[in-house]
């Protein structure tokens, strides 16, 4: 027997009923409850697909920025798109899978050196010669770089190397820490340098090639992709998109790939991004531009996209389950900490 195809997918939110998904109706009431007793401060939407089907939708207000800069109106909706932040890094990988089926990319094993022979200059070092995509991909390079500063700090070196002219050089010609492969540090130049290479290869700007091989295949319109000063998306946290729009996105890869029996992904790609390359942090593992962790409830795995201020694509296999969560509590230090307590709290006991 054949391998069966996962069902068709509308996605209809006309008044969707959490029961028929196979999550509790008491959800709209618990989280009502708890967001107007101060819980879960600045919570902008809780959006939940499982079994293939919208289970439960939420919006609700709070100030909010598009990256980095103040929105006049407080209210979200359905149809408005908000920042995904570093959500935008994990998209980028599925686009690499893409561009590599296409044949427009380097492949994983590809030393750096090679694929940017222009930048030869800054591969001088030894250690720095041995950088791969893969190194790119999982965060591995072993370059100097500090993102833990707040993103408003000029030392953040994301911060710095959005500010200058020649942002490749800048992120290469960083000295090198380690050997490559050695120690996970987050980096948004190294999605930075994949978004470089998918743009070399496919000669298109990474936002159109999206649009095309991404978006519209899943039915995704209206996404906005903020751009540098000087041009070009920002790869490494520039996009946003609707809430339901991340929620095709989540399928798609819940579905390894698939959606509405189009192959739009390689499960291949989708089976190698998830896979645990490096411990990044206590309890978390990170994969190709995804984080990995264990339900603390029988272990078993997720997969889950982080951006600043508490935006979440968290995908739970065992459960059929897409979860996206919005937030606006961007750059605070505590910021993980209501997306932890609402997935534990109100959305996994509504599920499990």
């Amino acid at each position: 027997m054949g391998i069966m195809s996962p069902p068709t997918l509308h996605f209809n939110w006309d008044m969707p009923r959490p029961e028929d998904a196979g999550v509790s109706p008491a959800i709209a009431l618990n989280l009502a409850n708890a967001f107007q007793s101060g819980e879960y401060g600045g919570l902008h939407a809780l959006l939940i697909v499982r079994n293939g089907k919208p289970a439960f939708e939420s919006y609700l207000p709070g100030e909010d920025e598009n990256w980095g800069l103040q929105l006049a109106s407080a209210d979200h909706s359905y149809s408005l798109n908000h920042d995904l932040r570093s959500i935008t890094k994990s998209i980028v990988s599925l686009l690499y899978g893409i561009a590599l089926k296409h044949n427009a990319v380097p492949n994983p094993a590809t030393r750096l050196a090679d694929a940017l022979s222009d930048y030869q200059h800054l591969f001088a070092e030894t250690r720095k010669c041995r950088m791969t995509v893969d190194h790119l991909l999982s965060m591995r390079m072993g370059l100097t770089w500090n993102e833990d500063f707040e993103y408003s700090n000029p030392l953040n070196d994301e911060r710095r190397m959005e500010r200058v002219t020649d942002r490749i050089g800048y992120i290469l010609g960083q000295p090198m820490a380690e050997q490559p492969g050695k120690r996970w540090v987050y980096s948004g130049g190294a999605t930075t340098l994949l978004g470089h290479l998918m743009e070399r290869g496919t000669g298109r700007p990474l936002q159109d090639f999206a649009q095309d091989h991404l978006f519209a295949p899943l039915g995704i319109a209206g996404a906005e992709w903020s751009q540098w000063p000087d041009g070009g998306a920002a790869a490494s946290s520039g996009l946003r998109m609707t809430a339901r729009n991340l929620a095709r996105i989540g399928q798609m890869v819940l579905d390894k790939g698939l959606w509405n029996g189009s192959r739009i992904v390689a499960a291949d790609w989708i089976a190698a991004s998830m896979r645990p390359r490096v411990q990044a942090e206590v309890n978390l593992q990170y994969g190709y531009q995804w984080w990995l962790g264990r339900l603390a409830a029988n272990g078993k795995r997720w997969y889950a996209a982080y951006g600043n201020g508490g935006q979440r694509l968290i995908i739970i296999p065992s459960l059929k389950a897409v979860v996206i969560i919005f937030a606006g509590n961007y750059n605070a230090a505590d910021q993980w900490k209501m997306p932890v307590n609402l997935m534990s709290r109100i959305v996994l006991p509504a599920m499990l």
